[in-house]
C-alpha cells in the first residue's frame, strides 16, 4: 500500500463518517475535489460504487459498508504505530491515546490529569470520547476507562471499585415541589432521561432506576446534556453520585431505594506493559480514580 492508498483509505472513512463530501474534506483539511477525486480512484479500483445520495447526503452502499470495519482496522493501526513512534518505550514523553465515556471525560479526567501533565511536559495524551467499548486488541486505544468488566484475552484491567449512579435534582426544584417520600412520589415531578434504549438502561430499569422512554419529560442520549438538564433544574435524572458532590445545587433523591453500583476498570494492552509513558499513565488514573471514588476497600484485579 502506498502513500496515494492510504489517502484514498481515510476519504473513503471520511465521507463513511460525516455523510458528505464537503465535511469530510473539513475533516480531513483538504479540499472538496480533492476527496471526490480519491473517493471517484478507490470506486475505479475496486469496480463499484462505494456512496449513493439520498436527502440527507451520502449514504455508503452494502458493499461500502463492509469495507468500514477494514478500513477502520488500519486507520487504527496507522494511528498506534504513530504513537509507538512518538518516543521510545523508557521514555515518559510522548503520545498516550485514552478513551472514556462522555462524562468521565469531559467531567473528571481533566482534574485527575493536570498534576500528571504538568509534572511530565513532555507526555500527551489524546482522549476519545465514547460510550462504546474500545476495542483494546486492536489498538483503538492504549488505555480505556470501562463501565464494565473487560473480557477480551491480552489485556491488563484494574478494577477500581464501584461509581454509585443514583437519582438526583437541582435543589430549588426539590424545595418548590418538597422531597418525595417514596417511590409512587417520584411520579409527581419531570423526569430527565434516555431518547434509545439500550443495555445499560434495561439494566437500571431492572433496578427500578429509570422509567419508561414515553415518561420522559426531557429526551436526550447525551450524558452531558442529561447532566446540564439536572443542573439546570429541568427536573430528576440519574448522575454519578461522586460528581454531584461537585455541584452544590444538586441533591441526592431516596439514596437507599434508588441506587446502582457502576463497575469501574482501567485497562490497556499487555503488549504496552513496558512502554513507561503508558505504564504511568495507567498507574496515575488508577489512583486518582480510587481516590474519586471514595471506596471503602482498596481496589482488587490485575494490576501492575
Amino acid at each position: 500500500m502506498n502513500d496515494t492508498d492510504w489517502e484514498r483509505y481515510r476519504a473513503f472513512l471520511a465521507v463513511v463518517d460525516t455523510g458528505s463530501l464537503s465535511a469530510a474534506a473539513r475533516a480531513l483539511n483538504a479540499m472538496q475535489p480533492t476527496v471526490r477525486r480519491r473517493i471517484e480512484a478507490l470506486e475505479n479500483e475496486l469496480g463499484t460504487a462505494l456512496f449513493t445520495r439520498s436527502p440527507s447526503g451520502l449514504e455508503p452502499t452494502a458493499i461500502a459498508l463492509d469495507l468500514v470495519a477494514p478500513a477502520r482496522a488500519m486507520a487504527n493501526a496507522a494511528r498506534a504505530f504513530s504513537r509507538t513512534g512518538s518516543a521510545s518505550a523508557d521514555q515518559i514523553s510522548g503520545v498516550v491515546r485514552v478513551t472514556a465515556s462522555e462524562v468521565m471525560g469531559v467531567e473528571v479526567l481533566p482534574a485527575l490529569l493536570t498534576s500528571l501533565m504538568a509534572e511530565h511536559p513532555t507526555l500527551t495524551i489524546e482522549l476519545s470520547l465514547s460510550n462504546d467499548n474500545a476495542d483494546m486488541l486492536h489498538r483503538e486505544a492504549d488505555i480505556a476507562i470501562r463501565m464494565v468488566r473487560p473480557t477480551q484475552h491480552a489485556l491488563i484491567a484494574k478494577r477500581i471499585g464501584h461509581i454509585t449512579v443514583g437519582l438526583h435534582a437541582r435543589r430549588d426544584l426539590i424545595e418548590r415541589r418538597g422531597m418525595p417520600a417514596d417511590l409512587d412520589d417520584l411520579r409527581r415531578f419531570p423526569w430527565i432521561g434516555f431518547d434509545t434504549e439500550t443495555a445499560s438502561i434495561r439494566t437500571m430499569r431492572a433496578l427500578g432506576l429509570t422509567e419508561q422512554r414515553q415518561d420522559f419529560a426531557y429526551r436526550t442520549d447525551s450524558d452531558m446534556a442529561q447532566l446540564a438538564a439536572i443542573r439546570a433544574g429541568l427536573g430528576i435524572g440519574v448522575c454519578q453520585a461522586p460528581l454531584a458532590r461537585r455541584f452544590p445545587d444538586l441533591v441526592r433523591i431516596l439514596p437507599d431505594l434508588m441506587s446502582y453500583p457502576l463497575e469501574t476498570w482501567v485497562v490497556m494492552h499487555e503488549d504496552l506493559r513496558r512502554v513507561q509513558r503508558v505504564r504511568l499513565v495507567f498507574r496515575h488514573l488508577a489512583r486518582h480514580l480510587s481516590a474519586y471514588i471514595r471506596l471503602d476497600e482498596p481496589p482488587d484485579g490485575t494490576g501492575l
